[in-house]
């Protein structure tokens, strides 16, 4: 029985693995196969191969609800009711819309919008609304967030911008939404959005500070409704009911073991109707069910049972939760406590077994976040000795009391205005760790690597004693010295991150790095923070010798501070200094400007007498060992002509396509002067620009110039100087991508 629900939930995870679906006519196959396989001993292999079938069923289903092709990025009318919470934070109103219709479209039935500068929206009501419909997509790149997997996981079959709208019909049934507006409104000494968080699921009320506060502590999860809280929250119930019956104060007709444990479980599934009952809280409802069953009827069958039980149910339930970072971490901090308490002679103190919990889940958690490209909190073994119980105990308690009270006059809103306190205390203290020791982003590793990396995990988790368990140790610690691949000398690493609409290029020689603009930042929406710093530090870089901004745009200078709050550096060049902010001392760039690293060559050139931003880009030449970049910035067909004749060697084997590929650039001056046999192109899916233009894109085929699109390839790597063509990271199939 347990190899048999071991065999099913492996064929369920290995959906996430998959670069492509299978046909259905595979499918159709795989399945009688499997049905031939159950009766006999080789009912693993069939269960496994049952699994797989039906989390690619399920998979299948989710991407044929995906918007139509021909509707990526139309604008159509269409009716439909908000669902889940809205927020509303600078100026744009974000929510999801279901059972969306249309008059020309048949659409899909989640969609995720966004209204910038919208009214107030509440779930539960109706609306008209004319939306820019995108299909399911995001940023391409190497080793951060998957945002289209997100997407496909959440069973959003479309995105949106909202152009236009009128409210249809008021909110109806949106108990969870007056809930939030109740606490957002009571006095709870500054921690309302936090409250809403911890009660109902909410984190739209808590600030980017206030997220990486708690992702630099590792303790996200005490303010995201986990298995944490339900399971307390159940534990509380059962254990009230152990003690009635233990002191003779439970009627003695009734049993109190059902009894405690359907009411734990009621308890469990109120609160996750309260957040919401969406995957993450179902997960953990479904395995403190099992546990209480385990605990009623199924003791005799081991510890184990209730893990891969809950751990299939959740996986039949729902395949693509394997998509999300949450699943395999609830599910890994569960076998890893289920291995250190299992199997020891002689009993532990509670709080040595308690501290002994918190480091040996953080030793048996560093590969599976470092396989999920998580940061790693070094603080969080010891702030979640002190900070678990005190929101599980302190602020929890009288929060969940004090929102059931809220129709009671004073007490509910005293409660509130006590877990408020008890909660900003809280925030206050992990405010100060987090400056003095904020996350680590380690190092991307080698696949091998990684798996030792396990296997030291692994054999750290085992009791003392066990053979070859000190060499957990050495293994481990690949995780957090990996062995980095050496750049040769006369060569550059050159990538073309995807930033959307903008520009961001890593160049790394063998001991140094170079970032050409560092992507844009539309409000609160920062690509140097979500996307850049993330691809520096995974790529193993850990400062910067020069960074380079073309000119004072925000699509290319926007996520800036954001690099130089993460990493140190050495020197600033740009086109411009007005513009640029005050924190970055940039030099302007000169035109006989030039310097070698590591054997390779770079050479700057800028129009000095430019009027505007856009012509007085920094243009940057790279060569190495006889190969050629040249890197325009967003420089103009003026620009161009001046460039070409102020005897600057235009030649290159390689070109960054001058203003993201705009027709006022990519003259047919330029392109004969430089003659590259390949342009790179950067720019975001369905901008608003129109970029590239079809104009110059077919200048680039009557010349048998080669393109490299980000929106179409993701990111774009390039070893300049061994004269290969660049790899996309789409390149690297995965099956919920287009």
């Amino acid at each position: 029985m347990r190899t048999g629900m071991i065999a099913l939930a492996l064929g369920l995870l290995a959906l996430r693995f998959l670069p492509a679906l299978p046909s259905g006519g595979w499918l159709l196959l795989t399945v009688a196969v499997a049905l031939m396989l159950l009766p006999f001993r080789t009912y693993p292999a069939a269960l496994f191969l049952l699994g797989l079938s039906w989390a690619c069923v399920s998979a299948q289903s989710a991407l044929n609800d995906r918007l139509l092709h021909r509707l990526d990025g139309q604008t159509l009318w269409l009716q439909g009711k908000v669902i889940g919470l809205p927020n509303a934070s600078e100026g744009v109103v974000r929510f999801e819309v279901q059972g969306a219709q249309s008059r020309r479209a048949e659409l899909p039935e989640r969609i995720r919008l966004s209204w910038y500068g919208g009214p107030e929206v509440r779930s539960g009501e109706h609306w008209r609304l004319a939306v820019k419909l995108k299909r399911p997509s995001g940023l391409i790149n190497p080793h951060v967030f998957d945002y289209t997997a997100w997407l496909l996981a959440q069973r959003i079959g479309a995105t949106g911008t909202v152009v236009d709208g009128e409210r249809l019909g008021e909110a109806r049934g949106a108990w969870r939404d007056a809930v939030r507006q109740r606490l957002l409104a009571v006095d709870a000494q500054g921690r309302e959005g936090g409250l809403a968080a911890l009660v109902i699921g909410d984190g739209a009320g808590l600030s980017t500070a206030e997220w990486q506060v708690l992702q630099d502590t590792g303790t996200v999860h005490l303010l995201v409704i986990s298995g944490q809280h339900i399971g307390l929250l159940a534990g509380v119930v059962y254990g009230l009911i152990a003690g009635l019956a233990r002191y003779g104060l439970w009627p003695q007709r009734l049993p109190w073991l059902p009894w405690a444990c359907a009411l734990a479980f009621t308890a469990a599934l109120s609160y996750g109707l309260l957040a919401g009952f969406d995957v993450p809280v179902r997960r953990a409802c479904v395995m403190v069910g099992m546990v209480l069953l385990w605990r009623w009827r199924f003791r005799h069958l081991g510890v184990v049972w209730p893990l891969l039980v809950s751990l299939n149910l959740v996986l039949i339930s729902e395949p693509l939760v394997s998509l999300q970072a949450g699943f395999w971490l609830s599910f890994a901090a569960v076998a890893v406590l289920m291995l250190i308490f299992s199997g020891r002679l002689g009993a532990w103190g509670w709080l040595h077994s308690w501290n002994r919990a918190q480091w040996l889940i953080a030793l048996g958690l560093l590969p599976i976040l470092l396989a999920l490209n998580l940061p790693i909190s070094l603080s969080g073994p010891l702030v979640n000795l002190l900070a678990v119980p005190w929101v599980s105990f302190v602020v929890l308690p009288p929060a969940l009391l004090g929102t059931l009270l809220l129709p009671v006059p004073l007490i509910g809103e005293a409660l509130l205005w006590l877990a408020g306190g008890a909660l900003d205390w809280l925030f206050r203290a992990l405010a100060l760790v987090a400056g003095w020791l904020p996350a680590w982003v380690p190092s991307a590793v080698a696949p091998w690597a990684w798996l030792l990396s396990l296997l030291g995990a692994l054999l750290l988790l085992l009791p003392a004693g066990v053979p070859l368990r000190p060499l957990g140790w050495p293994l481990l610690l690949l995780c957090v010295f990996p062995p980095l691949k050496s750049i040769p000398h006369g060569q550059v690493e050159v990538l073309q991150l995807d930033v959307g609409q903008g520009l961001a290029i890593l160049l790394r020689t063998r001991q140094h790095t170079l970032l050409y603009d560092a992507g844009p930042r539309f409000g609160e929406f920062d690509i140097g923070e979500r996307v850049v710093v993330p691809v520096l530090r995974k790529s193993g870089v850990r400062g910067l010798d020069v960074l380079l901004l073309s000119h004072a745009h925000l699509d290319h200078t926007g996520g800036a501070l954001a690099v130089q709050r993460a990493l140190p550096i050495k020197r600033v060049l740009g086109g411009q200094q007005i513009g640029i902010p005050e924190s970055l001392p940039v030099e302007l760039c000169r035109n006989d400007e030039s310097w070698e690293w590591d054997g390779v060559t770079f050479s700057t050139w800028r129009w000095e007498q430019a009027r505007e931003s856009n012509p007085a880009s920094c243009v940057l030449k790279v060569e190495a060992s006889g190969e050629r970049l040249l890197l325009t910035g967003d420089i103009d067909a003026e620009a161009e002509r001046v460039l070409l004749g102020s005897g600057f060697d235009v030649r290159a084997d390689w070109l960054q396509a001058p203003h993201h590929g705009s027709r006022t650039s990519s003259s047919r001056t330029l392109l004969n002067g430089v003659a590259p046999k390949g342009v790179l192109i950067s720019r975001g899916r369905n901008n608003s620009f129109g970029h590239p233009h079809p104009l110059v894109m077919s200048r680039y085929r009557y010349l048998g110039i080669d393109t490299y699109d980000s929106a179409e390839s993701g990111a774009l790597s390039l070893r300049l100087g061994s004269f290969d063509k660049p790899v996309a990271e789409r390149a690297w199939r995965r099956f919920w991508r287009d």
